[in-house]
């Protein structure tokens, strides 16, 4: 794996170590999904109840559709 490394201002590093805490993930994981997910915030994870089994599981991001069955079979149609 690549390490790439960049000069930020202090402030601007105050600025990112805080986004990356609030969004309870790493500094390089917050700018990996903010560059190349097409700039889409990084929220917190949500929790959601299970209907069907009522297990708590994870709730889809905001911009994007439930993960149904039907969903993770298209998903899957190509996996050797």
């Amino acid at each position: 794996m690549t390490t790439i490394t960049f000069k930020v201002s202090d402030a601007d590093a105050q600025v990112l170590r805080r986004k990356a805490r609030a969004a309870k993930t790493s500094l390089s994981e917050l700018l990996r999904r903010r560059v190349l997910s097409g700039n889409e915030p990084v929220g917190n994870i949500g929790l959601i109840r299970c209907p069907l089994t009522g297990a708590e599981i994870f709730a889809p991001a905001p911009t994007q559709p439930a993960l149904t069955t039907e969903s993770v079979r298209e998903l899957l149609a190509d996996f050797p």
